[in-house]
């Protein structure tokens, strides 16, 4: 069953967002989720509810779809927290003196940042995705959340683990007890790749695949002509569960960004030109 839901939109212009919703329904106060591409401001290639300052979008129109996403989702606008995305695998910890931090202005995000992680009340983290994977991350116990960005090469880095391993540092949390999510992404149907990519996914795949017991063709399927078809949902899957995540406890997504343009933005199938979603995660103040 698909664990993200599209929410309730009682006006067509209302922000399209697809949320945990078994997560949300057992563990009050939280909200988790990500955008689609509809309900928004932008105009094209953006159209419409582009959520990223750095594609080239006029900043005046981000900035009130990302308000437009924090009302829907029942949040001030205030507490939209994000940073600087670079394909790397560092996690920054979330304190209360950084709510708000990126909302307006690439500037004053965290830098360099791809994973993001609190255990603040009242912080909402978000980042921003077309194509590449959105890792949710909640220890209900603690009350504390993360969000991860993986593209092949965050994928590559473990960003994964990582991020699971600093949880367990700041907050004491136990990987068995955390819930891990994988949200709306491209899918192996869509995703081919060459041989530079092939060379750098293949070794952790076969580490993988041979921890699992499964074929690491489940993970690269090799194609003709020296190229692949990339599954890098199941590759971060295999990298929860290597860090601990029970299985049982992780929720993954069946939705492809590439095969649903009408309702996601794909950098591969849109040549680029494309805007972003956002992902969200946080507990409200209680």
């Amino acid at each position: 069953m698909e664990p993200f839901k599209i929410g309730g939109r009682n006006d067509a212009k209302a922000p399209s967002l697809f949320l945990l919703q078994a997560w949300m329904e057992r563990t009050p106060g939280l909200t988790a989720g990500i955008t689609g591409r509809e309900g928004g401001v932008s105009g094209e290639p953006w159209q419409s509810l582009n959520c990223a300052l750095h594609v080239g979008d006029a900043d005046e129109s981000v900035i009130r779809n990302r308000r437009s996403v924090a009302e829907a989702a029942g949040w001030p606008f205030e507490a939209w927290t994000c940073g600087e995305q670079v394909h790397g695998d560092a996690v920054y910890q979330v304190d209360r003196a950084d709510k708000g931090r990126g909302r307006e202005s690439r500037f004053d995000a965290f830098q360099n940042t791809d994973a993001l992680m609190t255990n603040v009340p009242g912080v909402l983290l978000t980042s921003f995705y077309a194509d590449c994977v959105p890792l949710f991350f909640l220890d209900p116990g603690r009350r504390a959340v993360a969000l991860a960005h993986a593209g092949w090469k965050g994928t590559v880095a473990e960003i994964a683990r990582k991020t699971v391993e600093a949880m367990t540092e700041a907050y004491g949390s136990e990987p068995s007890g955390l819930l891990g999510a994988i949200g709306p992404s491209i899918g192996e149907c869509c995703y081919e790749v060459d041989g530079p990519v092939i060379a750098k996914v293949t070794p952790l795949a076969e580490s993988l695949a041979e921890a699992a017991g499964v074929r690491r063709h489940t993970m690269v399927a090799p194609r003709p002509g020296g190229k692949a078809m990339l599954n890098l949902k199941e590759i971060n899957r295999q990298i929860m569960i290597k860090a601990g995540i029970l299985p049982m406890n992780i929720e993954l997504t069946e939705i492809c960004t590439g095969c649903r343009l009408e309702s996601f933005f794909s950098h591969r199938m849109e040549n680029g030109a494309a805007g972003r979603m956002a992902s969200f995660i946080g507990f409200q103040e209680r």
